[in-house]
């Protein structure tokens, strides 16, 4: 029991990150027609539209590993692969790049505004998008909420500056590595927050100890 505990957080990591790092890698190695390999802007309309035929069915798998593994069905990641369905879907229909590069855009966009939402109702609503990953008081939640619902924006501009001003190579490379890179730098630079308002009745009582 106590080993699948410790492989879960693990296990995570690789639903979460693997479907991006396929995409990144189909990208990559699309095989390019040869009556495309001369124009660049036909190829990389190409690529990027294979690479989402291959993203679309893997992050289901993802998120139905996930589901398998836990038996339930976590709530940012399900509006994730239900935004990919949806803008993937249009960019290989209208075979138009726009609506992949814009996906990021809009998860972040609703995120932000879920949360800014609550925070006028006075609502936590972090607390309920990340389930139990997390244990903190009411307090905590709302002073997260607060600044994810900033990041969480800041995250929907950057990405519409990346794709609209750079080039989809650099884009995607973005995607794959800067937007994580960015989440988890923020998760960090919360473990000061995370500590000093956490509800874990272990971590309480090893503070009351000191």
């Amino acid at each position: 029991m106590e080993e699948k505990e410790v492989n879960k957080p693990f296990s995570k990591l690789v639903l979460e990150l693997g479907p991006l790092i396929i995409f990144f890698v189909s990208y990559y190695n699309a095989p390019i027609p040869e009556s495309m390999v001369k124009d660049s802007a036909q190829a990389d309309i190409f690529k990027i539209i294979f690479a989402t035929k291959i993203f679309v069915p893997t992050i289901l798998i993802a998120l139905f590993l996930g589901w398998w593994q836990t038996r339930q069905l976590a709530k940012m990641p399900l509006i994730t692969a239900i935004l990919v369905v949806v803008f993937g879907g249009l960019t290989i229909w209208l075979n138009n790049p726009v609506f992949i590069k814009m996906k990021p855009t809009m998860i972040y966009l609703i995120f932000s505004a879920v949360l800014g939402f609550g925070i006028i109702k006075r609502k936590a609503y972090l607390k309920y998008l990340m389930g139990s990953a997390i244990l903190l008081t009411e307090e905590g939640w709302m002073k997260l909420s607060k600044r994810f619902s900033v990041l969480f924006l800041l995250l929907a501009i950057g990405n519409e500056i990346v794709w609209r001003t750079f080039s989809q190579d650099f884009w995607v490379n973005f995607k794959t590595f800067g937007l994580p890179v960015i989440l988890l730098v923020f998760m960090i630079s919360q473990v000061k927050l995370l500590s000093s308002y956490s509800s874990d009745p272990v971590k309480n009582d090893i503070k009351s100890q000191d």
